[in-house]
């Protein structure tokens, strides 16, 4: 069943929506909404995106009546833009937990998993007027029901599978956007970083962030990586896809 625009609606009386049955990009169109003056809150969903895309450019098709494809259009005060990213990630990690999904956990900065599956993936848009940030369109995609390759089972999962039940996902997706209302609220607060390291699985583990390696420290205000390395020096990485790695097996010979 398509994403019903009169049904969104009605769960969320007075928000400024715009439902499309297939885009190729959710972001796209919720960027030139942006800019042509679109309120903070107002969403774009896709029952369908054609080019979606993700980080470092990675794009993807998501077809129809599969999954939440979201954005999220926010107006922050600039200092908090490394906060847009948590709040999505911890409003998709809430949605999953409100469903009834156990072993809910971010892998840093904002891979929402299920049992160590990805469910979601976020990308944050910032636009500019030269200096002055007009605003951001938070990108969020969430696997309700993905028929995924054979390739991906061991990486990544949907919502339906680790519940065992059916998804509603107009209800999903009127959840997630307020959850994204409430936490746009309290983007300064540290009661939002302090929920997204809570579900933070990363912290403890050896990894491999581009060309740095060694075992994740903790992260800091900013929400940057603190991983010390071999040599025990500690670098800090802000951006990056992290590669978990095992662990040496200290009773080898």
């Amino acid at each position: 069943m398509t994403l019903s625009a009169d049904r969104l609606q009605a769960l969320l009386p007075h928000k400024p929506i715009q439902v499309f049955p297939s885009v190729g990009s959710s972001n796209d169109i919720a960027m030139q909404w942006l800019r042509d003056g679109a309120p903070a809150g107002a969403v774009v969903l896709a029952d369908e995106q054609t080019a979606g895309r993700g980080r470092r450019g990675r794009l993807w098709h998501t077809p129809s009546g599969v999954a939440l494809a979201v954005s999220y259009i926010l107006r922050p005060n600039p200092t908090h833009l490394n906060r847009v990213s948590m709040m999505g990630a911890v409003a998709v990690a809430e949605l999953c937990e409100h469903y009834g999904a156990k072993n809910v956990g971010i892998k840093w900065p904002n891979d929402v998993q299920i049992a160590g599956k990805k469910v979601s993936g976020i990308l944050p848009e910032a636009a500019w007027e030269g200096e002055n940030l007009l605003g951001v369109v938070l990108g969020i995609g969430v696997n309700i029901r993905v028929n995924l390759a054979d390739d991906l089972r061991p990486l990544a999962t949907n919502l339906e599978d680790a519940i065992d039940q059916h998804v509603d996902r107009a209800e999903a997706a009127a959840f997630l956007i307020q959850r994204l209302d409430s936490w746009s609220q309290q983007l300064g607060d540290d009661m939002l970083f302090a929920t997204w390291c809570s579900y933070l699985t990363t912290v403890g583990q050896t990894v491999r962030v581009d060309n740095v390696a060694g075992m994740v420290e903790s992260v800091d205000d900013t929400g940057a990586l603190l991983i010390r390395t071999s040599t025990g020096v500690i670098e800090r990485v802000v951006a990056g896809d992290v590669m978990i790695q095992s662990a040496p097996d200290e009773t080898a010979n």
